[in-house]
């Protein structure tokens, strides 16, 4: 009763992504209005980018640090220490023998 039919319209990949960037500067119903979009489609648009972004960062990195066990960072954050310790002692022995060098070359 009453309900106003829209008809479908097609959108093109490149109008989807640039009205995107404009409801994350302007706002999204701000953004639906100048464009003359409905305020859910922009929604879903903006919900679809968010996902493929976030889909392509856990592509690119492996897995996202937030999915992995907390006892598996702890090992690892354990291991990064271990690391730079042993890296600060190899700069403190070549600082060292530079000195030891460059007072014997004098």
């Amino acid at each position: 009763m009453g309900e106003k039919l829209v008809p479908k319209r097609q959108y093109t990949e490149e109008f989807k992504t640039e009205a995107v960037r404009l409801a994350q500067s302007v706002g999204q119903h701000e953004a639906a209005r100048r464009l003359g979009v409905p305020v859910a489609t922009l929604g879903n648009w903006t919900r679809r980018e968010r996902n493929l972004e976030a889909t392509s960062v856990d592509r690119a990195a492996g897995s996202s640090p937030l999915k992995r066990p907390v006892s598996e960072l702890e090992a690892e954050n354990t291991r990064l220490r271990k690391e730079l310790a042993s890296a600060k002692l190899d700069i403190e022995i070549l600082r060292k023998a530079t000195a030891y060098f460059a007072k014997g070359s004098r």
